[in-house]
C-alpha cells in the first residue's frame, strides 16, 4: 500500500512541487522588486520548452538544452521589459499588470505561429528502472530532481554570498533604501528578469521531460506558481520553494477525494484562504 502511494501520488507531487517552485521563485522576485504580478511569467516556461524542442530533435539530451533555453528566455525577458514594462514602470501597478497580460498573449500566439498548436514530446514514454523494482521511478526522475537541486543550489549561491544577490535582497525588502545607498536599481532590474526568467525557462525544459509540450502549458501553470508564491511569501525565494512543494503535494493528493481534472482548483482554494487568514505567506513576505 506504501509503494503504491508512492507510485501514484507521492513521485508526482514531488515532481510537479518541483516545478511549480522554480516558477514560484521567478514570480516572488519580480514582485519583490517590481512591484508589480507577472501574468507572462507562465509563457517563459513556454519559450523555454520550444527552445530546447529542437535541439532535442537533433539528438541533445534535454538536460542539456537547459541552459541554451534559459539563456534565450533571459534575453527575451530583458527585451521584453525594455520595450513594454519599463515605460510604465512608474506608472500604477495595474498598468503594469495589464501590459504583462499583453504580453502574455502576444508570446502564446507566437508559439504557436512558430511552432504549431500541436503537441511535441521530447521523448516516449519512459519505463521504471528495473533496479528501482517496485518503485516506478524513470531516468527522466533523477534527471529532474538533479537538475531542481542544481539550479536552487546556484540560486541560493546567487542570493547568498554575491553582492548582487544581496543587492536584490536589499532592494526587495526596501528599494528606496537601496537607492539611498547606491545600489544600481536598473542592474538589479535586469539581473531579476534574467534570474526569474532563466528558472521558468528551467522549468519549462523539466516539465517537457516529464510530459509534453503545448503551447498553453506555461500558463495552465501560473495559477498554481502564484499560490506557491503567495503560500511560501512575496519576495521570500525560499518561501517559494517550499510552497511549491505543498502546493504539488496538495494537488496531487487531492485526487484522492476529487477527479484529476479538478485539482487546479485546489491551488485556487489555497491561494483565497492564504490571502485571507495570513496574506504575508508562511516566510512573511510582501502582501499581494
Amino acid at each position: 500500500m506504501a509503494i503504491e502511494f508512492f507510485n501514484d501520488y507521492l513521485l508526482s507531487a514531488l515532481i510537479l512541487g518541483s516545478i511549480y517552485a522554480l516558477g514560484a521563485i521567478g514570480i516572488s522576485m519580480i514582485y519583490a522588486i517590481l512591484r508589480f504580478a507577472h501574468f507572462a511569467h507562465g509563457d517563459a516556461l513556454s519559450i523555454g520548452a520550444y527552445v530546447a524542442l529542437p535541439l532535442v530533435a537533433l539528438g541533445v539530451h534535454p538536460v542539456l538544452t537547459i541552459p541554451i533555453a534559459m539563456a534565450v528566455t533571459a534575453v527575451l525577458a530583458i527585451g521584453i521589459d525594455r520595450a513594454f514594462y519599463k515605460p510604465f514602470r512608474k506608472s500604477q501597478p495595474i498598468i503594469m499588470v495589464i501590459a504583462s497580460f499583453g504580453v502574455a498573449l502576444m508570446i502564446r500566439a507566437a508559439i504557436q505561429l512558430f511552432g504549431g498548436v500541436d503537441d511535441h514530446y521530447y521523448w516516449g514514454i519512459q519505463p521504471p528502472m528495473e533496479a528501482l523494482e517496485p518503485f516506478a521511478i524513470a531516468a527522466k526522475h533523477f534527471y529532474i530532481f538533479g537538475s531542481v537541486i542544481a539550479l536552487i543550489g546556484a540560486t541560493h549561491y546567487l542570493l547568498a554570498y554575491t553582492r548582487t544577490g544581496k543587492a536584490m535582497r536589499a532592494m526587495s525588502d526596501d528599494a528606496d533604501l537601496a537607492r539611498i545607498t547606491g545600489i544600481g536599481t536598473e542592474k538589479i532590474v535586469i539581473w531579476t528578469w534574467i534570474v526569474g526568467a532563466a528558472l521558468a525557462a528551467a522549468a519549462g525544459v523539466l516539465l517537457g521531460m516529464d510530459t509534453r509540450i503545448r503551447p498553453d502549458m506555461g500558463w495552465n501553470l501560473l495559477l498554481p506558481m502564484f499560490a506557491a508564491a503567495i503560500l511560501g511569501g512575496l519576495g521570500r525565494p525560499y518561501g517559494a520553494i517550499a510552497g511549491g512543494l505543498v502546493i504539488g503535494a496538495m494537488e496531487e493528493l487531492s485526487t484522492l477525494v476529487i477527479p484529476g481534472d479538478y485539482k487546479s482548483a485546489v491551488a485556487f482554494a489555497v491561494m483565497v484562504l492564504v490571502l485571507i487568514i495570513r496574506p504575508q505567506g508562511i516566510f512573511k513576505g510582501r502582501v499581494l
